[in-house]
């Protein structure tokens, strides 16, 4: 985003813009006069100017400062030697923007920069000399004479120089009116180009758009098939699972009868084990049982017997005392 940034970005990211202005910096110091387009020297005179201003008072402040934007000890060394000397008495204004015409291609507005002290013949105007004439007689005559005759070559010269003027005005007029009726050719030209360009562009734009409704369909009935073609997948994918589940179904049906018989089977062993179990101990019960009833008749037969003999016993001694 701008955010109030109003200097022109010469469409770069800020490193690059950077990068630039210094290698064109470095350009100007070096050549004095660089051809760019009009963008780029209106920027880099903003930029220069500064560095310029700093370069009249030579110290190393100045020196370290104009070395952080040019990074070029030889430049620095031109700056702060020729250029400082040749700029010390002009209070701004260090550079010109000459506007030169189009660039072929691309139509760009293509300028000159150059430092305005390097350009010495630019707006040089030649001083007419004033010839003197002096009146005398014999020695004098002769001077006068001579005197005479260099300011006639004088006058000629000045007018051969005045012609020459007038040829260079005429000869720039001239040009200037070529340049005006080139720059209205080239932008016939340019309009012409620009409309061709918007034809061949609605062109392609509906080639494109035919195209693009080519493709859509195309892309639209491949959908539809590999949809088919997906369905039919998982139809037999679903026919396939219902097969599967069915066979499962029934192993599973045929697994669960057998452990259902083994089952029944292993019950009705346990079963017969288990009755088989329970006479064996009614049987042994029952020969126990007969084992304690004998052993309690015995033991009863014997307790009846010594009740019987001790009760017999008072007897035997009653009688014994009677015999006594």
């Amino acid at each position: 985003m701008r955010h109030g940034k109003k200097f022109n970005h010469l469409g770069r990211k800020a490193a690059h813009r950077k990068a630039l202005l210094k290698n064109l910096s470095l350009a100007l110091i070096e050549h004095k006069r660089i051809t760019t387009t009009v963008a780029k020297a209106k920027a880099l005179r903003k930029h220069i100017e500064p560095i310029l201003t700093r370069a009249k008072s030579d110290s190393t402040h100045n020196r370290r400062m104009a070395f952080k934007y040019l990074q070029n000890k030889y430049a620095i060394q031109e700056l702060f030697g020729p250029i400082s000397d040749k700029i010390a008495d002009r209070p701004g204004g260090y550079t010109r923007v000459l506007r030169t015409g189009f660039r072929k291609g691309d139509n760009a507005e293509m300028a000159m920069i150059e430092l305005v002290d390097y350009n010495e013949n630019m707006f040089k105007e030649t001083k007419k000399k004033k010839s003197r004439r002096r009146r005398g007689g014999g020695k004098g005559a002769e001077t006068a004479a001579k005197t005479g005759a260099a300011a006639s070559a004088t006058d000629v010269v000045d007018n051969v120089v005045e012609n020459v003027k007038e040829t260079a005005t005429n000869a720039k007029d001239t040009v200037a009116e070529k340049a005006v009726e080139v720059k209205e050719a080239v932008a016939e030209k340019a309009k012409e180009a620009k409309e061709t360009v918007t034809e061949k562009a609605k062109e392609a734009k509906e080639k494109v758009t035919e195209k693009a409704a080519e493709v859509k369909e195309a892309v639209a009935d491949k959908a539809n098939e590999v949809k088919e073609t997906v369905a039919e997948k998982a139809a037999d994918a679903k026919d396939a699972a219902a097969a599967k589940a069915t066979e499962v179904k029934e192993s599973v049906a045929e697994k669960v009868g057998e452990a259902k018989e083994a089952a029944v089977e292993k019950v009705e062993e346990t079963k017969e084990a288990i009755a088989s179990k329970i006479t064996d101990v009614k049987e042994t019960l029952a020969e126990k049982a007969e084992e304690v009833k004998e052993t309690i008749k015995e033991k009863t037969d014997e307790i009846a017997e010594n009740i019987k003999d001790k009760l017999d016993e008072p007897t035997k001694g009653d009688d014994e005392a009677e015999k006594a």
